[in-house]
């Protein structure tokens, strides 16, 4: 299963499922074609919830982002 790290901190988010996976790659911008690294922020959580997102995958985002007003992802 995929999983989701936070790269400022270095810290496991979380798995998530290739359905997950699929969602945020299709939803997030990406700077180049094998870019595997997202920036989120509050406005990017309410949009992703808005588009659709399972409420487990928001609520795990929410969780690893805590005080902070965004943070950097990536996956492998």
């Amino acid at each position: 299963m995929p999983r989701l790290l936070r790269i400022d901190t270095g810290d496991e988010i979380g798995e998530i499922t290739a359905a997950h996976l699929s969602f945020l790659v299709e939803q997030l911008e990406e700077e180049h074609e094998d870019d595997q690294d997202y920036f989120i922020d509050r406005d990017t959580l309410e949009l992703l919830s808005d588009n659709g997102a399972d409420p487990e995958l928001i609520a795990l985002l929410e969780k690893a982002m805590g005080d902070d007003e965004s943070m950097d992802i990536s996956w492998e």
